[in-house]
């Protein structure tokens, strides 16, 4: 049996393996990024909550509140609502173990 060595075979391989560390030196930027926006989108659906139910909590205190506070209240509560579902639909499932 005879074996050749191929110097052209070795400089490819190279090539590949170094193509190959940069696409997963990437995605793991691209996983970073990814959980960084999800982590700054539900603190943004826990401040918009947070405001909503301190708003409603000082209109439930009132005889007669205004009916644009009661309305900005069920706008944010709407709001934050939507955010949590997008938040939620675009967060991809757990890979299994």
């Amino acid at each position: 049996m005879w074996l050749f060595f191929n110097p052209e075979s070795d400089v490819r391989l190279d090539s590949i393996i170094d193509i190959l560390g940069q696409i997963m030196s990437a995605l793991d930027d691209l996983k970073a990024e990814v959980a960084a926006t999800l982590t700054v989108e539900q603190s943004a659906v826990t401040l918009i909550q947070g405001i909503a139910a301190k708003l409603a909590a000082a209109l439930a205190n009132q005889a007669n509140p205004d009916s644009a506070l009661v309305d900005l209240t069920n706008q944010l509560t709407t709001s934050a609502d939507a955010l949590a579902a997008a938040v939620t639909a675009n967060t991809p499932a757990a890979p299994a173990p």
